[in-house]
């Protein structure tokens, strides 16, 4: 029964993300009808050339962005709350996302003490995707040399934590001495964008989407196993630390590339895991990790509609959107989660 049940939800989850991806596309500031973009995508042509060219050129690569996004980082939150057995850990908990942060502000508010080539260059769209990754590549190589002296995985997860408060304090002093027009460069570039990423860029984050989800695929019978503890899984012939740096450099590659593209997401990881787990209703990573990616992506699908306000001329920041649904849906698992354990 729960079988037949599942199938159907994936099924429905399916159709539901085919709808929620052309709503997509078809909403913004230029309204299309939905039929005009089924005809764009699928070989026609729309009736007017100027939705053709809307949709191929702007709203198709965000659409693309936001599912890639939405899987990126709920598959990282589903790996991060079962490794930590922390239903609070999300895809940034190792600090990468300050890694990253810190990376690109030591470039925009840094820049202007380098000669002005080298700042031009650093302060260009690939200079500040280089520095991003930079800065969490650097923080992953922190966290894994830690990792190999830490056999507790409590412990690194407040070792990540603390990287993380020591990163934001270093942007915190260059924020301090930095001027207006900087900060408002970086704020800007911290309130997350799915849009004007070009097809190249959608490429190389569509690649490491893939290697960080086969990655994650590789871990899912390990994931079963710590979900009852350590020692059970020691007990089963789990290689822990394998297990360990997989699930972290897993974590690493879909959370630094996605910080890298598009900024820090907040609480599409944090939330959709527990979101699945409370549609599926069931504990088992098979069922959890197609669950999620589909859900992850729906969501972010939503958020990117809701951020585009259809009939107005501005756009609010995504991750403005995604802290006002994804705040309310975790306070409300975990009331509902709260009041379920009392009734038991």
């Amino acid at each position: 029964m729960l079988k037949t049940r599942n199938t159907l939800l994936f099924f429905a989850l399916l159709a539901a993300l085919l709808l929620v991806f052309l709503l997509n596309i078809a909403s913004g500031q230029v309204a299309i009808p939905v039929k005009e973009v089924f005809k764009s995508l699928f070989g026609g042509y729309a009736s007017k050339d100027t939705w053709d060219y809307i949709i191929v050129n702007f709203r198709l690569p965000k659409a693309i962005t936001a599912v890639l996004v939405g899987i990126g980082l709920s598959i990282s939150g589903l790996l991060m709350q079962t490794l930590f057995r922390n239903p609070l850990a999300g895809p940034y908990v190792l600090g990468l996302s300050s890694g990253s942060s810190l990376g690109v502000a030591l470039v925009i508010l840094g820049a202007g003490t380098l000669p002005p080539v080298f700042a031009e260059l650093l302060l260009s769209p690939y200079g500040i995707i280089l520095a991003s990754c930079t800065g969490s590549l650097l923080v992953l190589l922190m966290i894994l040399i830690v990792s190999q002296r830490l056999r507790d995985t409590m412990s690194i997860l407040i070792v990540g934590l603390m990287f993380s408060s020591f990163t934001s304090a270093i942007v915190s002093v260059f924020s301090y001495f930095s001027t207006a027009e900087q900060l408002q460069k970086y704020t800007f570039w911290s309130m997350g964008s799915i849009g004007n990423i070009s097809w190249l860029n959608i490429g190389i984050l569509a690649i490491c989407v893939m290697i960080g989800l086969l990655l994650s695929l590789l871990s899912l019978k390990p994931l079963d196993a710590l979900l009852l503890g350590e020692n059970y899984a020691k007990s089963m012939g789990l290689n822990i630390s394998r297990t360990r740096y997989i699930i972290i450099f897993a974590t690493s590659i879909l959370a630094g590339s996605i910080t890298a593209f598009a900024g820090p997401i907040a609480f599409v990881g944090l939330a959709v895991p527990h979101l699945t787990k409370l549609l599926f209703r069931t504990s088992n990573h098979q069922i959890l990790f197609f669950g999620t990616l589909l859900i992850g992506a729906i969501i972010m699908l939503f958020c990117d509609m809701v951020s585009q306000m259809p009939g107005f001329e501005f756009t609010i920041p995504i991750n403005a959107i995604t802290s006002i649904i994804g705040a309310p849906m975790v306070i409300w698992l975990i009331i509902r989660r709260k009041n379920k354990n009392n009734v038991i």
